[in-house]
């Protein structure tokens, strides 16, 4: 390994950044929705969908070991790693990839309901008026209870990282703030900074875009 290789991020910064605000985001929208601050809670939703959708965009252009082609494997290598503990990648191992998947796919599902929301008296979501009450009526019911969901998902979550450090010694909090580990390193050198805000920017504008061009609520008052 030469020197340069040696400083390949296990995980960069656009990757740390988004997971961290994304966990700060969590417990913000459970506190803003139990409180009926909405339209704190709606920006708070904003802010996760277009982590999420940035996030899935840099698993396509982003640094190599970020990207989905490094640490999603098939099923032979998810068998291997739960029988022998083999991982051929640095960052997730076989198993952990598919979860963070998971995990982002609940995530973008509850941040896209909540596009079409509404509490019936003063705050409607931008999507709200962009389908019928039917629709609208099972989205938001959607929206309630997957919360619970995701939050049962980021306890087994943590659960894992605690597993890992206790018992297999692996540390997994650590990269994630410091973006490495000793005796691991990244697949490749890191992508530069001005592509993710690139991405970030063109994931907001897309977001403001279809919010502008969304239905407008019909007046009953003649």
């Amino acid at each position: 390994m030469t020197a340069a290789e040696a400083r390949y991020p296990l995980w960069d910064l656009p990757v740390r950044v988004s997971h961290w605000l994304i966990a700060l985001c969590l417990p913000a929208a459970w506190w803003t929705a139990e409180e009926g601050h909405l339209e704190l809670h709606a920006w708070i939703g904003y802010t996760v969908l277009t982590l999420v959708l940035a996030r899935l965009a840099w698993g396509v252009f982003g640094s190599p070991q970020a990207r989905f082609a490094d640490f999603l494997r098939g099923p032979g290598a998810i068998i291997a790693y739960l029988r022998e503990g083999r991982r051929d990648t640095p960052g997730h191992n076989p198993l952990g990839g598919w979860s963070a998947m998971l995990l982002w796919s609940l995530l973008l599902v509850q941040a896209l309901t909540g596009l079409y929301n509404s509490d019936g008296i003063l705050f409607d979501g931008p999507l709200y008026h962009a389908a019928d009450e039917a629709v609208t009526d099972k989205l938001g019911a959607v929206h309630g209870w997957l919360f619970n969901g995701i939050l049962a998902f980021v306890g087994l979550h943590v659960a894992a990282v605690l597993f890992y450090q206790w018992r297999r010694g692996e540390q997994l909090l650590v990269p994630m703030v410091r973006g490495s580990a000793p005796g691991r390193v990244g697949t490749g050198p890191a992508a530069p900074l001005w592509r993710a805000l690139l991405i970030l920017d063109l994931v907001a504008l897309a977001l403001l875009a279809i919010f502008a061009a969304a239905p407008e609520p019909v007046s009953s008052w003649w």
